[in-house]
């Protein structure tokens, strides 16, 4: 009986270790997608931020100084156009991370529910023969 008990307990524990490993797995690789994008908005905004600080350093009447002005606003527009994509990018790949995490569980549920049903259909049987 205690033998029994003992190989059931360590597969559970197997089974959830099991899954939390998926589970930690999936996350690291949604974490990873999510670095992966923000750096390269990162580098790109970085990269534009640097050509127009160094346009500006070569302004030397009002009119460079107007076009910068209106390069100045269009960039910013680009930048914050961009940050939104990169947001939505970052929420699609959350969210697909969350429906795997999701159907990891119901996967786990299901196979729980599988494990445990033999064994009280068995003892519901018992408890109906006496």
């Amino acid at each position: 009986m205690t033998q029994q008990l003992n190989s059931q307990l360590f597969a559970y524990a197997k089974q959830l270790s099991d899954n939390a490993f998926k589970a930690h797995a999936l996350t690291i690789k949604g974490l990873e997608q999510v670095a992966e994008l923000q750096l390269a908005a990162l580098e790109k905004q970085a990269q534009s931020t640097a050509e127009f600080i160094a346009q500006a350093v070569e302004v030397r009447d009002a009119d460079a100084l107007r076009g910068l002005w209106e390069k100045g606003t269009s960039l910013s527009r680009e930048q914050a156009e961009h940050a939104v994509s990169v947001t939505k990018e970052v929420v699609a790949v959350a969210q697909k991370t969350a429906e795997s995490l999701n159907a990891l569980a119901q996967e786990q549920q299901k196979a729980a529910n599988e494990a445990v049903a033999p064994q009280v259909a068995a003892i519901k049987k018992a408890a109906s023969v006496k």
